[in-house]
């Protein structure tokens, strides 16, 4: 059985805003990348598995429950991060997070304070004098110190450094390696590669695609940058018949997906200076489908 499961989400707020027949299933163990930009529906999803919003249509369920009518049973053994957190300000962050474990009844402060310790803050200072990023981890620890079982977790890196960044990716692997369920929305493309099983690319409130990392990776376009020792041999490379993407005296950028076989072979029959290699990001492959409506599917 899925941990986390979403059939039909129907959510129509006019004007091609909302999601729109949104259906995908998180089993447990799997760390899911939900990707799209600002106002794409990944935020009113999350609401939803909340129990936050009242779906037009469609059934979300946590673990079996009903995500609207058993919400407050489902949280008892949730992590949530929100895009947008809401602190009092007044409180100190320690006095924040205490506040949040006697919401839940948690007695025992051990890993909020390893937490604390972990992602390098001071946690005593008024929260309306810190900064986004150590708001963020103020977020961050509010979020695991209970060790849920599941976790769903809104732009968790958003203000943060990039070595908390890493700190982040590495806990990551590990609530992972621990068997957690978690759904993370994300524009960091580095964290997703990372740490995500699989990823769900929601565009105009539907799901464009959903496909393993591992799949999306090996779907990646290489440039191959070649410098020849020779002028002529640039130019008789480039008509091998590969997709040269720029071609520069005696340098020549070959574009490869899949095999380089090929390739190497062809080269073999040049005096070859040097050979450069430049991946297409999970970044240029997600904007792939926003290149227009026939991606859509």
């Amino acid at each position: 059985m899925s941990v986390i499961s979403i059939k039909n989400l129907t959510k129509d707020y006019g004007n091609n805003k909302g999601v729109f027949d949104l259906s995908f299933e998180i089993p447990k163990g799997e760390v899911f990348g939900f990707l799209g930009p600002n106002g794409a529906g990944k935020t009113t999803t999350i609401r939803h598995l909340l129990g936050f919003l009242n779906a037009d249509k469609g059934v979300l369920n946590i673990n079996g429950l009903d995500c609207r009518k058993k919400s407050a049973e489902i949280q008892k053994n949730l992590g949530y991060l929100p895009g947008e957190i809401a602190f009092f300000d007044e409180l100190s962050g320690v006095q924040f997070l205490k506040f949040i474990a006697q919401l839940r009844g948690l007695k025992d402060f051990t890993l909020m304070k390893e937490l604390i310790d972990y992602f390098e803050f001071d946690s005593k200072g008024k929260l309306k004098k810190m900064s986004k990023g150590m708001k963020q981890k103020i977020g961050l620890v509010a979020a695991f110190m209970h060790n849920p079982d599941v976790l769903i977790l809104d732009e968790p890196t958003s203000g943060l450094d990039p070595l908390m960044q890493s700190k982040f990716v590495e806990l990551m692997k590990k609530y992972k390696a621990m068997g957690k369920t978690v759904l993370m929305s994300s524009h960091s493309f580095e964290e997703v590669e990372k740490t995500c099983d699989r990823v769900g690319i929601i565009k105009e409130g539907r799901l464009v695609k959903i496909d393993d990392i591992t799949n999306l990776k090996s779907s990646q376009r290489k440039t191959y940058i070649i410098s020849f020792s020779d002028i002529k041999h640039a130019e008789a490379f480039a008509e091998e018949g590969f997709e040269i993407s720029d071609a520069k005296g005696k340098r020549i950028s070959a574009c490869i997906t899949g095999s380089v076989s090929p390739m190497i072979k062809a080269l073999s029959k040049y005096d070859v200076y040097s050979v450069d290699v430049k991946s297409q990001s999970l970044e240029d492959i997600f904007m792939h489908f926003y290149g227009g409506e026939d991606n859509v599917q």
